[in-house]
């Protein structure tokens, strides 16, 4: 059996289409999708919307389909798409249901908990526990499979929706197969009305459950219509999805899209991803084109991490004549035009980053673990994101080095993966709260105790590590410090200034050293704990300081088995970002320009200059490119690195080596 179409690069464009866009000119659509470099088309085909003539009572078929000829938008677009060999993947949406159906079927609907429907715009909101997701979305995929050869679907906003579009907040949804359903899922729990409920998370743990489930079967009922069709949704998939996209009000992390690439990929390399670049500012700002530098790192982003590149406009594409539309065709060309260099491209990161698990101290984590993201690109240390919940499933040797920063207790079996790393020779590193549950530690619990912690802002103020290299020159501590006794066959470091007067002015002084370390390491089995019980990533990430980022990274490093080989050699400023990777067609280093990264924006990067990039090498390559300058690289062989010549860099390039 040949390999599926998806384990293939592809690059897609979506039309995310009104109601009023039936009459949509296909040919000239597909013009569009031909030159911005796509050879798939995701189109919007059923669910709210029928663009076909359904026989189904659970749709609404488009009232607008009466202007085409056919009366069929899906197959005059299935028709002209297969003669010019572009898929076509069909968008459903299953997530609203008109006035009509709503009335004759309200055990389909979501139910806040003070039993009210979720309105918007005339539509009600569905639930994925009813009957018309359980029951009814099969028959209407079974309909669509019957009657058009299409590529695969992608399922739209196919959640529980706490929220509508104007982002109000409706609650847990209490409808009748959701009661019963937790009921049986959580005995004597009481069925939570938000997050503030206490049984939430355990709700979010079932909603998730519903979902897996529906998504597995979905995918086994495309599966049995359909072999060569392929699902986009979630972990159970054939195609993880990821959409990439701004919001008016949301405070922007530049490496948002590389981060969920790598999580995704870190845990199934296997399963390729999805990236849908959205070409507008924000769903109620549709006709605003997005920044063309910001949609640019979208899918740069996703291409250099592995994943397959998406534009996504409503309407047709005369409708969106964005710049930044302009952009993105820039890069889906380059990765059709270098597609076999992207074919099986996966990481070759021997670090891993673990994202750790949104807890009521969600602000406080999510500022430990970009601290650390940051910290390692800028020392030029590529990793993997690993998400805290698939820690379970990773291979004990694929990384020399993995760090959780700030993650709170471990579960029994994350521990196991832990404990595993380490008797493969690997060093774990533990921030913050990561690894302690009641005050003891889970990993090597002879490595160090906890005396006391120091949790409130008020109780680290004015206390101080000796992390610089210049003696005097210290570092504050902010977010949570724990007082650790080590163990006896473990080192440590860093040991903290004591707190003293800080105001006013004339009381400043009193600061004296104690035995309270900054860091604690030890041995366990054949690898190496290290427990840093502060947050550095929070410090670098709120304070900025850069000698917190040099010196923390540099401490792990020397203490992992494989330092030399985790962090990449060069010259180059700590503005460029290395993501190393090999493919089918050899080794590939992509290396952004991060320069343009601006506070709640993306700026024209400025260009990097011509440096050195030093890779432990078996072989010798057989030939060097630089991909995008277009230029064939010199190298040079020092000892067991390669040390290769690189280009002038603008946004980005691609170095790739081939035979090395």
């Amino acid at each position: 059996m040949s390999e599926p179409w998806w384990h293939t690069p592809f690059r897609t464009f979506q039309t995310n289409l009104r109601e009023i866009d039936a009459g949509l000119d296909v040919e000239a659509t597909l013009d569009a999708i031909a030159d911005h470099g796509a050879d798939t088309w995701l189109l919007s085909v059923g669910g709210i919307i029928a663009n076909y003539p359904s026989g189904l009572d659970c749709q609404s078929v488009n009232p607008v389909l009466a202007e085409r000829a056919s009366g069929d938008l899906i197959g005059d677009a299935m028709t002209a798409a297969r003669a010019r060999g572009i898929r076509v993947l069909g968008r459903m949406d299953f997530s609203k249901i008109d006035a009509r159906r709503a009335e004759a079927n309200p055990q389909w609907c979501f139910v806040s908990p003070d039993g009210e429907p979720q309105l918007y715009n005339g539509y009600r909101s569905v639930c994925p526990s009813g009957e018309y997701y359980q029951s009814k979305s099969f028959d209407v995929i079974s309909e669509v499979l019957g009657r058009y050869d299409l590529a695969g679907f992608f399922f739209n906003w196919m959640s529980f929706n706490e929220r509508d579009y104007s982002r109000r907040y409706w609650g847990v949804c209490h409808c009748e197969p959701c009661l019963a359903g937790f009921r049986a899922f959580a005995p004597g729990v009481e069925h939570p009305r938000g997050p503030d409920s206490p049984g939430y998370r355990t709700w979010q743990r079932f909603a998730a459950g519903v979902l897996d489930d529906l998504t597995a079967r979905m995918r086994a009922h495309v599966r049995a219509l359909a072999p060569e069709a392929g699902l986009i949704l979630g972990d159970r998939a054939d195609i993880t999805f990821h959409e990439a996209n701004n919001a008016v009000g949301r405070p922007l992390w530049h490496h948002a899209t590389a981060e969920s690439v790598s999580a995704a990929r870190s845990g199934a390399d296997a399963r390729p991803v999805f990236v849908n670049a959205v070409a507008f500012v924000d769903m109620p700002y549709r006709w605003a084109g997005e920044d063309p530098r910001h949609l640019r790192q979208y899918l740069l982003q996703a291409i250099a991490h592995g994943a397959q590149p998406s534009t996504y406009i409503m309407g047709a594409p005369q409708d969106s004549p964005f710049e930044a539309v302009d952009a993105a065709r820039e890069i889906t060309r380059f990765h059709r035009e270098n597609a076999e260099v992207y074919a099986g491209l996966a990481s070759t990161a021997r670090v891993a980053l673990v994202r750790t698990r949104a807890t009521d101290e969600a602000a406080r984590r999510t500022s430990e673990f970009q601290g650390c993201y940051l910290s390692l690109v800028e020392r030029h240390v590529p990793f993997d994101v690993v998400r805290q919940d698939r820690l379970a499933g990773l291979a004990p040797d694929r990384y020399d080095l993995v760090v959780v920063p700030d993650g709170g207790a471990l579960l029994p079996e994350e521990v196991t993966a832990l404990e595993g790393v380490l008797a493969a020779g690997g060093t774990v590193t533990l921030t913050g709260d990561s690894g302690w549950s009641e005050g003891a530690l889970q990993l090597g619990d002879d490595v160090a105790t906890q005396k006391a912690v120091f949790a409130t802002e008020e109780s680290v103020r004015s206390l101080h590590l000796p992390l610089g290299q210049r003696e005097g020159d210290l570092t504050p501590v902010v977010g949570g410090f724990a007082v650790l006794a080590p163990g006896p066959q473990a080192r440590s470091g860093w040991h903290a200034w004591g707190r003293a007067l800080y105001g006013p002015p004339e009381k400043c002084y009193g600061h004296e050293r104690t035995g309270h370390p900054g860091w604690v390491s030890a041995e366990v089995g054949a690898g190496r704990l290290l427990v840093l019980p502060w947050r550095p990533g929070l410090v670098y990430r709120e304070v900025g300081l850069s000698r917190v980022r040099d010196a923390w990274v540099a401490t792990v490093l020397e203490l992992t088995r494989a330092g030399n080989l985790a962090a990449i050699g060069t010259d180059l400023p700590e503005q460029v970002q290395i993501v190393p990777g090999r493919s089918s067609g050899g080794t590939v280093i992509h290396l952004l320009n991060r320069s343009g990264d601006a506070p709640q924006r993306f700026v024209e990067p400025l260009p990097i200059a011509a440096g050195t990039v030093r890779l432990q090498l078996e072989r010798d390559p057989v030939a060097a490119r630089a991909l995008v300058a277009g230029v064939d690289l010199e190298w040079t062989r020092e000892g067991e690195e390669v040390v290769i010549s690189t280009p002038q860099i603008g946004t980005f390039d691609v170095l790739h080596l081939t035979g090395a």
